[in-house]
């Protein structure tokens, strides 16, 4: 049961995580999704690759949840491709994902730092 407990808390915050990177590839300006996972990888310097597989459920989602919408139109290469922008409660939520990043990083450090 305790394993059963964990692999969904694992979940959770790899789900929040990708989350919180497609919000704020989405802060500058509005990406297709080849270019949000492009952007990712690019600013992670390749410590983040996004998968079609986790890429496009996670923009559904956060298309329901009204943090971002999509707007069809044509590709660099004339290909008709989705692109999404962060709404204005997206902006707020990536604020909130970004304050909440920061304390459990903080909560770790202080974990893995402390003596004992």
């Amino acid at each position: 049961m305790a394993s059963v407990i964990f692999l969904q808390l694992v979940m959770d915050i790899l789900q929040g995580t990708l989350d919180l990177l497609i919000l704020r590839a989405l802060e500058l300006t509005p990406m297709h999704g080849v270019g949000i996972a492009a952007r990712i990888h690019q600013v992670t310097n390749g410590a983040f690759v996004v998968k079609p597989g986790s890429l496009f459920p996670a923009l559904r989602r956060l298309e329901q949840k009204a943090w971002i919408e999509g707007e069809w139109g044509p590709s660099e290469n004339n290909r008709r491709a989705r692109y999404y922008k962060l709404t204005r409660s997206g902006r707020a939520q990536l604020a909130e994902e970004k304050r909440n990043w920061y304390r459990m990083t903080s909560a770790m450090n202080w974990m893995l730092e402390s003596e004992g």
